[in-house]
């Protein structure tokens, strides 16, 4: 049976990056550590760590032990944190991943149905998309919320479905946005600065095959990974800017924004993507419902 200590050992080695530097941190001696994960390598017959200058780095063995060891003690994490919760009552935790590029107005739309559940503790992590799914198929994640499904993968099983998909629209402060700017949309969008999401978001590609479907040549003067902050800038004049539908209710605390048009044909999609046990979660059936 794996000895979880000498695993904890090594893994402290491998995240400070030498035997020294662990022993530092943990107030124990080299020689101990040292001893720790010998231990261990002998268990697995397999060696973790190989020489470099004057440290260590991992091997290709030592790779995979540690990108396991980091699930575990993630997992170890989570049981203390739940162990608490229930010591002080009756807590609902629910961890969110948002995957970049997402519309953070549109994910707190979508998760709107359950942000009045009695005793909620909503945990929202914000990352890679890939890196997301990890968690989430490690069940450090209840839910991902992203703008793609998850591809097909055997050793993730997970589950995805569309959730919402909403029209996308334009607005602007009264700096850029006048009657003519209206009447004359989309063509407008040439006469004015652009804000548009990065390339990380599904939204992104759907925006630049519809500039170049109508012959649109626009001034991008701002790209943003977060759709609230980029509507911020939007409200302080920097440009206007595209939003789903569905987030462009939250702009109600944005002072002198003006809707201009619809971007006729382009939609933001969320994809809700959850693992086999996590699908079971009551929060998650809820906002599936």
């Amino acid at each position: 049976m794996l000895n979880y200590r000498h695993l904890y050992y090594f893994w402290m080695v491998s995240k400070e990056g030498g035997f020294a530097r662990a022993a530092e941190r943990l107030d124990m001696a080299v020689q101990t550590i040292s001893v720790q994960v010998h231990e261990l390598e002998r268990s697995l017959g397999l060696q973790l760590f190989k020489p470099l200058g004057r440290g260590v780095v991992l091997t290709e063995a030592g790779q995979v032990v540690l990108s396991h060891a980091e699930g575990i003690f993630q997992m170890g994490k989570a049981l203390l944190e739940a162990v608490r919760d229930a010591s002080m009552g009756r807590v609902i935790r629910f961890a969110v991943g948002l995957s970049d590029g997402i519309s953070k107005l549109a994910a707190h739309a979508v998760l709107g149905p359950i942000l009045d559940t009695p005793d909620l503790r909503l945990i929202c992590h914000e990352g890679e998309f890939d890196q997301l799914q990890v968690e989430l198929a490690l069940h450090d994640l209840d839910l991902v919320l992203a703008g793609q499904p998850s591809p097909d993968n055997p050793n993730l099983r997970l589950i995805s479905d569309s959730l919402v998909s909403s029209p996308v629209v334009w607005y602007g402060s009264a700096k850029w946005i006048d009657k003519e700017a209206v009447d004359t949309f989309p063509q407008s969008l040439e006469r004015l600065p652009v804000l548009l999401p990065t390339g990380h978001s599904a939204l992104r590609a759907s925006l630049d095959h519809w500039f170049h479907a109508r012959g649109l040549k626009v001034r991008v003067v701002g790209e943003f990974e977060d759709s609230a902050l980029m509507s911020v800038f939007a409200a302080r004049g920097l440009g206007v800017f595209p939003v789903g539908r569905l987030g462009a209710d939250d702009l109600g605390p944005m002072p002198g924004l003006t809707m201009m048009g619809c971007c006729e044909g382009v939609s933001e999609n969320i994809y809700a993507i959850r693992s086999r046990r996590s699908q079971h979660h009551p929060l998650v059936r809820k906002l599936m419902s």
